[in-house]
């Protein structure tokens, strides 16, 4: 076996971890460098980020800790939000520390800035440790430099991306580094709590937990020596979901429901653990024994999910089909990368394709040693999440992360050879056009070359989508008296976020009823649907941007509907227009009757 895949993972460097602290506060400087302008402005650019500092304002205001209900969208009973806690505290710990130091408003934006840089710092952590122990000992600088130029990966580490999602992805990557460990009991015990904090935090990625789980079982299947790992799992995981679901799912999470850690989950991971637990204490030398074993449980455990819980086995949105019609179809990171335009599938996809292609290399290379059944899982992972990305685009910053490690195990033998070759041309082109090659540099590059041709209609949506929901346009809106808004659903985080004005809808499928009431009243070609809604979810004003993406929607499937009524002036009696500052991309109206 060659040296770049090793199985001596008892390398004396302890100098990497410090490494890995100059690497991470370096990025964590430039970031904040570059997203400067947004932090001064607080422009939270996603609609869960918006919704998350709503959720955490209302922590720190009194709400109760097992309360994640968002009273200000469809208030006063508000509407049940599928999260967790666990991503709040950070946020909310920032914002107390630094509250008394920086004052209210200025602790809120450097809290929101490093929150998510702090995420990113487990993620470095657990890929450097991880190629550390797949590749090779000094892999660990290739992989972090291969890691920024992940770009779908690294948006979920942007200051103000604050959502759950980027602290998913650390935990996958300390799961796979968990794999990677050559000490059993301690591998298993961090795969199982990474993968009950994660679970803790959202279902997305359960999928690639579960593939892991399975591997390490058959691992044991495999080589019975790996009976420690197995059963370390299994319990940490037991421990770690029960632990999770009484710390921190909500009261309506108390529900059998299908979208976060409840009691569906929660039983099947304690089966899960259970039944892992007694599987290595069965004295069993034979492989097929444990295969029938382990087949057995396997069965037990599905049979019993199947039995108990039918409604979970289909979609977890449990959304009505005109909701997926009108709504859920129409959201970008739903839609699958083939959809999308070449601009936006290439880059994302380049780098999953080259670390699949190295993950197989890797396994091949790493056959018949302790590395074959992490590289096997590696592999698999980049394979489910390149096959995940002609289902949903959401996909892409896992699949671009899974690819980072076999681009540096297919990228650490070609430049150690151009590193250490006798000509200077070779070693200074060389090494860089071998990192462009691994790297999926190259994709951005040709984008950049190839210029972007924009229609009027196109740039005009984009300025849409960029004025209204800053703090200038919406400040005139903050100033009026305390309301609930007739607006878009994609609008109602930002406005509860940075006002003090209560929404009907927002984009979450639990609340697709909400959905639906703002979807009929401005695809309706009666105006009257409109005022009933209104009436009945006690809301007082109507906002508009015009050229916003969601009303593009509206406009695209009603040329007659009540969207493009109001927005050519055809305004019903009941409302009454408001005016706003000339520059304004707002139109508004009061209900008067």
């Amino acid at each position: 076996m060659e040296s770049w895949i090793t199985t001596d993972r008892n390398d004396p460097a302890p100098e990497w971890r410090r490494w890995f602290l100059l690497f991470w506060l370096v990025a964590c400087v430039w970031l904040i460098h570059y997203k400067w302008n947004a932090i001064h402005w607080f422009a939270l650019s996603d609609t869960d980020d918006n919704m998350r500092f709503a959720q955490v304002r209302a922590l720190l205001g009194g709400q109760g800790w097992y309360d994640l209900r968002q009273h200000r969208i469809d208030p006063p009973d508000g509407i049940s939000i599928h999260w967790s806690r666990i991503v709040d505290l950070p946020i909310a710990g920032l914002i107390l520390l630094l509250r008394p130091i920086l004052g209210g408003e200025l602790a809120i934006r450097w809290a929101c800035a490093i929150a998510p840089l702090l995420a990113m710092g487990a993620g470095l952590y657990g890929l450097m440790l991880t190629v550390r122990r797949l590749v090779a000992p000094q892999a660990y600088v290739l992989g972090a430099a291969i890691l920024a130029c992940a770009q779908a990966t690294l948006n979920m580490w942007m200051p103000l991306r604050i959502d759950h999602h980027g602290w998913q992805l650390a935990t996958l990557i300390v799961a796979v580094a968990g794999m990677a460990d050559p000490k059993g009991t301690r591998g298993g015990v961090t795969t199982g709590i990474a993968t009950a904090v994660s679970l803790t935090i959202g279902l997305e990625l359960m999928p690639y937990l579960a593939t892991a789980g399975a591997l390490i079982a058959l691992w044991w299947v495999l080589d019975g020596g790996q009976a420690d790992r197995l059963r370390a799992y299994g319990a940490s995981l037991a421990a770690g979901a029960a632990a999770g679901y009484a710390a921190f799912a909500c009261y309506d999470n108390a529900q059998p429901l299908c979208d976060a850690l409840t009691p569906v989950y929660l039983s099947t991971l304690l089966e899960a653990g259970a039944a892992l637990v007694l599987l290595t204490a069965i004295p069993v030398r034979s492989l097929p024994v444990r295969l029938a074993l382990g087949v057995v449980a396997g069965g037990l455990i599905a049979g019993a999910f199947v039995h108990f819980w039918p409604q979970c086995l289909g979609r977890p949105e449990h959304i009505s089909p005109e909701a997926e019609k009108l709504w859920f179809s129409h959201i970008r990171e739903a839609k699958p990368l083939y959809e999308h335009s070449w601009r936006v599938s290439i880059p994302i996809v380049a780098l999953s394709v080259v670390g699949f292609a190295g993950s197989l290399f890797a396994r091949w290379r790493a056959r018949g040693t302790a590395l074959a059944m992490p590289w096997t899982l590696v592999a698999l992972f980049s394979l489910f999440s390149l096959l995940m990305l002609l289902w949903q685009t959401r996909a892409g910053p896992a699949s671009q992360l899974m690819g980072v490690i076999g681009a540096t195990a297919l990228g650490q033998p070609l430049v150690s050879w151009t590193l250490n070759h006798r000509t200077m041309a070779v070693r200074v082109l060389g090494s860089v056009a071998a990192f462009v090659a691994v790297s999926g540099v190259a994709a951005g590059l040709i984008i950049q070359w190839i210029p972007e041709h924009k229609t009027a209609y196109r740039k005009k949506v984009d300025q849409a989508n960029r004025r209204c929901p800053t703090l200038p346009a919406l400040k005139p809106i903050a100033q009026l008296p305390p309301a609930t808004f007739l607006t878009f659903t994609d609008l109602g985080p930002r406005l509860i976020a940075v006002t003090h004005h209560s929404a009907i809808a927002g984009p979450y499928h639990r609340a697709w009823r909400d959905i639906l009431d703002v979807q009929h009243s401005f695809r309706s070609d009666d105006p009257e649907v409109a005022h009933e809604v209104m009436k009945r979810h006690g809301a007082t004003m109507l906002l508009l941007c015009p050229g916003m993406s969601e009303s593009t929607v509206y406009a695209a499937e009603n040329k007659q509907g009540f969207y493009i009524q109001l927005n050519r002036g055809t305004v019903p009696r009941w409302l009454e227009r408001v005016e706003l500052p000339k520059n304004s991309p707002f139109k508004l109206w009061r209900l008067v009757g």
